[in-house]
């Protein structure tokens, strides 16, 4: 099958190794020059830079490699045309081989999409129930579940930075108002970037005596972990405002019984964040500084794209509340994503991790 423009696109831009290796090697003479590390900030973001095209370089040649030793394979297979079982055997793992790098490939081809600033970070994710209840602060709960096991399919770290439990429902069941975490590893930010806005649920609710059918919305915003003095991004002390309160889970029992929990409130845009789970309290206060910092930063692109948007006579909107996804299970079964139209009936696995569906369909389509 011939391959589109775009498709033909990301393979040369993906596995352009030759362009990758004259731009190592111009890092590389510049990190060797002495005063390398007097502009800290750009020395910081050449080395980022070196690190990450090391990589693909890496990542290049491996799967060229494979490629090369398949084949390999199949030239051998097509010669076993006396020996039926032992071609029938080479053709299978021919095949088994073939589906592997072909995933790979799919892998290295998406990394394509991922070339923003921030896109190779971590990322910090906030779920925030909306009305609703109990049925939407257990909304919150499953999104939060979806999302944990999301990451573990990628080996990404989840760590819960901060969480507000809802009031105890039935069966033991204990909501959350909100909750904010951050997945640590290779590309989390540019694979869930997109994930930003409203997510919808509709089903026979949990907490309803009559069994009554019931819609749920939660929010949900995904940031960068960003470099404030890279990005010029400045705090002033009197700008913000510092509380510390006691670490506390479901039910008010205190898992910390010192008061480590640190709220913060940036007095000129009315921006509120919070940490808790540090160790420490100025542990804490430095991770709520982090999230403030890439809010801030939201805050400043946004503002840009709505100057460009006015200089351009279009009106565009750039609010993380538009609601992004449905997730029906009754009375049927669908999700839905209303911005790419990629839907499946299998709602189970989607709330159990599996969304490269929609996460791949948002990536390409708005790079397509």
């Amino acid at each position: 099958m011939k391959a589109s423009a775009r498709e033909s696109h990301c393979w040369r831009t993906a596995f352009d190794n030759a362009q990758k290796k004259e731009r190592i090697l111009e890092i590389e003479i510049e990190v060797s020059k002495p005063e390398f590390w007097n502009d800290r900030n750009r020395a910081l973001r050449l080395s980022q830079e070196l690190s990450a095209l090391k990589e693909e370089k890496e990542l290049f040649e491996k799967i060229f490699a494979e490629w090369q030793d398949l084949s390999e394979l199949a030239k051998i297979s097509s010669l076993e045309e006396k020996d039926l079982p032992r071609r029938q055997a080479g053709l299978s793992e021919l095949e088994q081989q073939t589906a592997i790098l072909a995933e790979k490939v799919k892998n290295a081809e998406l990394q394509v999409f991922l070339s923003e600033k921030y896109d190779r970070g971590n990322a910090v994710l906030t779920i925030t129930a909306g009305a609703g209840g109990q049925d939407a602060q257990d909304w919150v709960a499953l999104l939060f579940r979806m999302y944990e096991r999301y990451c573990a399919k990628k080996n990404w770290n989840v760590k819960v930075l901060h969480e507000s439990f809802g009031d105890p429902g039935p069966e033991g069941r204990i909501g959350i108002k909100q909750v904010t975490f951050e997945a640590a590893g290779t590309y989390a930010y540019g694979f869930l970037k997109k994930e930003n806005g409203v997510h919808r649920l509709v089903r026979i609710s949990p907490f309803s005596a009559k069994a009554l059918r019931h819609t749920s919305f939660a929010a949900l915003e995904v940031l960068p972990k960003i470099d404030a003095a890279q990005e010029h991004i400045e705090i002033r002390p009197e700008d913000i405002q510092v509380e510390m309160t006691r670490s506390s889970g479901p039910g008010g029992q205190n898992v910390n019984k010192r008061e480590t929990a640190v709220r913060m409130v940036h007095i000129p845009t009315g921006i509120v964040v919070e940490s808790q789970t540090q160790r420490s309290q100025q542990q804490n206060k430095e991770k709520a500084l982090e999230i403030l910092a890439a809010k801030l930063y939201l805050v400043q692109q946004q503002a840009r794209a709505q100057e460009l948007a006015s200089l351009k006579g279009k009106q565009s909107s750039i609010e993380w509340g538009s609601q992004i996804r449905s997730y029906v299970l009754a009375p049927y079964q669908l999700v839905k994503d209303h911005r790419t139209n990629a839907e499946t009936s299998n709602t189970q696995a989607v709330l159990n991790g599996e969304l490269d569906e929609f996460i791949e369909a948002e990536l390409t389509l708005k790079n397509g």
